[in-house]
């Protein structure tokens, strides 16, 4: 039976941070004029990524973190093929653990980007409220370390989904794009109507009225 997992809120979250995430990626390695959109995306980002830490106590039911992080007890019976099935109707207990991940080191590449002066013509608008010590950190993991971590995480989410499909013969991708997964057993599915969505659209709103009104003050 289908059942609403994915409502419309997460998903279009999902596929706005993946955009993002895309010219993230191309505006750094044109660099140029190209950062002042790289800058964009990552506001954008944060944005995000604000609105996706309210949504996961606000959320659908399987886009709350109460009902997709997982237990020690859980991982360990996931990692020993004995996962059940309520377990992995949202993301499973890896895949949980991996978008968690995925989240923090987001958010820990846009701070530090935040804090990053490539001392030639850009830098970010944090620079001139922290010591030259925290900018030199901040640029050293941004530029470097951060830059890879994230790249391998989005490496490890593409080649989960592979496996899932190749091997399990399950499609990860349809049911972000059509909220809805195809079960065997009866699940709760998640609130999807026009309120649940409303909520959402004036959530994301005051995140990008927060994160926009922090940049014009830092660079007013």
């Amino acid at each position: 039976m289908l059942v609403r997992v994915w409502d419309a809120p997460t998903r279009l979250f999902h596929w706005a941070l993946a955009f993002c995430f895309v010219g993230l990626v191309v505006t750094s390695q044109v660099g140029g004029m190209a950062m002042v959109w790289h800058f964009r995306f990552g506001y954008g980002v944060l944005t995000l990524l604000l609105f996706r830490m309210v949504w996961g106590l606000l959320g659908g039911h399987w886009s709350r973190f109460s009902t997709f992080v997982p237990s020690p007890s859980g991982l360990w019976r996931y990692l020993q093929g004995r996962g059940q099935a309520p377990e992995c109707v949202g993301h499973n207990p890896l895949g949980a653990l991996s978008v968690l991940a995925m989240l923090l080191f987001l958010f820990m590449q846009v701070a530090s980007g935040l804090m990053s002066d490539d001392e030639i013509a850009t830098a970010g608008p944090l620079v001139r409220l922290v010591s030259s010590s925290w900018v030199s950190n901040a640029t050293y993991y941004h530029k470097d370390i951060g830059k890879l971590i994230v790249l391998g995480l989005v490496v490890l989410h593409l080649a989960a989904i592979a496996f899932h499909h190749f091997r399990k013969q399950e499609n990860l991708v349809k049911p972000m794009i059509t909220g809805d997964k195809s079960l065997a057993s009866l699940a709760q599915g998640a609130r999807d109507g026009w309120p649940e969505r409303r909520r959402a659209t004036l959530i994301f709103l005051l995140c990008a009225a927060a994160v926009s009104s922090a940049v014009i003050a830092l660079n007013g």
